[in-house]
């Protein structure tokens, strides 16, 4: 077991008659690694987070709900409307008008059994293409904080580990001058001088 004394802070800056060269090399890219890390994950968050939130808001603000009608029954049987889950949901036909008064069609969920005919919401953007319906904001704000939270851990994640590999690349390096010295003054110890 190493025996260690306290841990005394900033002992690579201080002067010291037994601090190597290799200790302020060590020093400085242990805390140059960190200022990477820590600047490089907090500005990919915070990027990452504010370009999700302000595409889900230009989402909420483009995309419009749009009174479609389905064209075909919907497959499946319908059961009494109390009784309805959301398991009963099927995909059907339906069409709808866009702004520009274009004809479009696609799929939707609707209860089974529908009958043609019967009106849907489809949400479209100004093309009139059919997408999903948007984010509320609430809901935006935890999509961009979670992709900018994994975005700035993934981002911080390139100089802490270059950081940790080049450090211990120069632990190899004093390990081995370390090693060249002892098997230059080892033997000195071991001879009497009387």
């Amino acid at each position: 077991m190493a025996l260690r004394g306290p841990k005394v802070w900033l002992w690579r800056w201080r002067r010291n008659p037994l601090r190597r060269r290799a200790d302020a090399v060590e020093a400085w890219v242990v805390l140059g690694a960190w200022a990477l890390t820590v600047l490089a994950g907090v500005l990919a968050g915070l990027t990452a987070a504010h370009s999700v939130e302000q595409g889900l808001a230009r989402e909420r603000v483009e995309w419009r709900p749009v009174e479609g009608r389905l064209a075909e029954r919907a497959p499946g049987t319908s059961t009494g409307q109390d009784q309805r889950s959301v398991g009963e949901h099927v995909w059907a036909k339906a069409r709808w008008t866009g702004a520009d008064g274009s004809a479009h069609s696609g799929q939707v969920r609707v209860q089974a059994g529908s009958a043609a005919g019967t009106p849907v919401t489809v949400w479209t953007d100004p093309q009139g293409r059919m997408v999903t319906k948007p984010t509320t904001a609430s809901e935006a704000q935890l999509r961009a904080s979670l992709i900018g939270g994994l975005a700035g851990v993934s981002a911080a994640a390139v100089p802490f580990a270059g950081g940790r590999a080049l450090r211990g690349r120069l632990e190899r390096r004093r390990m081995d001058q370390w090693d060249a010295e002892w098997a230059r003054f080892g033997p000195l110890w071991g001879r009497k001088t009387s």
